[in-house]
């Protein structure tokens, strides 16, 4: 058994934070990946970035859209290459979906960042990449913004599968949480919905660090790198409070899933912690932690 199988033996759902043309392609980096029980995919701007300007595996497509005189915008172009890799990531997870039975096996597709303050945008865009994608097991990944909180609800309560994500805090877990919630509450049947809190780990002590360091007494140094997992940990609490309370419990006997809180950044930032500092302090049943390939290896 190796350590991602091992993780999810006590709870833990590993995803793999990288998506690209290449990976996907048999007899890609994923399905092998997938094999050695890595259970969902994150995606984001910046890795579709890395992959459509790092290589020409995008090109033909490219050339495809082009020919067809599709009188698309940059952007729109973008949306079609990133569309067709997480259509093809959801079909390569498509056996563990449904093992789960649509607790896991999810592939995110994230909203546009310039959309991170307009909450009828967000709503909008959510709503095309969800028919775009047509697939059972894509999230939509929606910023925690006051603005993006507002359309999780309104996304829950229409039923898509929303991945909210760039949380830093426990108030601003409490309102996405609760946003899961009201969303369900809204709908006549609230099952068959799945739903994550992304929480951003390393980067709170890339902060803290820098703060403490600043400060520069031995007692501030030797709190270096800790800030973050307990910081982690407040909102890992909170989520038990939540999810097993007397008002989600209502929700959960007609079949709702409670939203699980995933770890992101979970790199570490700090050449001199260990690769594997914030995987080894957040494992916990009903999680996820989202990895890099080289952290994952």
């Amino acid at each position: 058994m190796n350590k991602v199988q091992q993780l999810h033996e006590l709870g833990q759902s590993v995803w793999l934070d990288s998506i690209s043309r290449v990976m996907l392609r048999p007899p890609g980096d994923l399905a092998r990946r997938v094999d050695e029980g890595i259970r969902g995919v994150t995606s984001n701007p910046t890795i579709f970035e890395k992959a459509v300007g790092g290589s020409d595996d995008y090109d033909a497509q490219i050339a495809e859209i082009i020919a067809r005189g599709a009188d698309l915008t940059p952007a729109e172009v973008f949306e079609e290459l990133a569309v067709t890799d997480i259509q093809a990531a959801c079909d390569l997870l498509r056996s563990v979906y449904d093992a789960a039975d649509g607790s896991d096996g999810f592939v995110s597709i994230e909203v546009a960042p310039d959309l991170a303050y307009d909450t009828a945008g967000t709503v909008v865009a959510a709503r095309r990449l969800w028919a775009a994608v047509d697939r059972p097991n894509v999230m939509v990944k929606v910023p925690a913004t006051d603005q993006g909180i507002i359309a999780v609800g309104d996304l829950v309560s229409e039923g898509l599968n929303i991945n909210i994500t760039l949380m830093f805090s426990l108030a601003a877990y409490e309102a996405v949480a609760d946003a899961y919630i009201r969303g369900l509450e809204s709908r006549p049947n609230p099952s068959g919905i799945a739903s994550v809190a992304s929480f951003f780990v390393s980067r709170v002590d890339t902060k803290t660090d820098a703060a403490l360091e600043k400060v520069g007494s031995a007692e501030a140094l030797e709190r270096r790198g800790r800030t973050a997992i307990a910081n982690a940990k407040l909102v890992y609490r909170r989520y038990q409070e939540l999810f097993e309370g007397e008002r989600f419990a209502r929700l959960a006997e007609l079949g709702a899933k409670p939203q699980r809180v995933l770890w992101a950044s979970t790199s570490t930032k700090n050449p001199d912690y260990p690769d594997t500092m914030y995987v080894d302090g957040l494992i916990g049943p009903n999680t996820v932690n989202t990895m890099p390939p080289d952290t994952v290896t």
